[in-house]
């Protein structure tokens, strides 16, 4: 599992906008490099992140090798109603990571 940094609020109230930061640890190799022999480096990059506010999908993105190493995505969405919002990472190779943060809406 690649490590996480997730900044979520808390507790917001209801109709506020609130502002959402993600930080994956994930290396993001093109698959164009070489390495120190002239072999090439095999591809290995994440390709699409999505949010889930409940069940509703909040942000989705589709990344691509010109993404840097370690992701960092910031976005903004609506506190609508106390609950769970749930995080996916899919990249190369299978990998899938799914991380949660609870807010708290009055």
């Amino acid at each position: 599992m690649a490590r996480t940094l997730i900044t979520v609020p808390k507790a917001a109230k209801r109709g506020e906008i609130i502002e959402i930061r993600t930080l994956i640890a994930h290396p993001m190799e093109t698959g164009h490099r070489s390495d120190s022999e002239g072999r090439r480096l095999p591809r290995d990059i994440l390709r699409r992140f999505v949010c889930h506010y409940g069940d509703e999908v909040v942000f989705e993105a589709e990344l691509f090798p010109a993404i840097s190493a370690n992701p960092y995505l910031v976005f903004t969405t609506v506190a609508v109603e106390s609950g769970t919002l749930r995080f996916t990472w899919e990249g190369d190779n299978g990998f899938a990571q799914t991380e949660t943060a609870e807010i708290a809406v009055t």
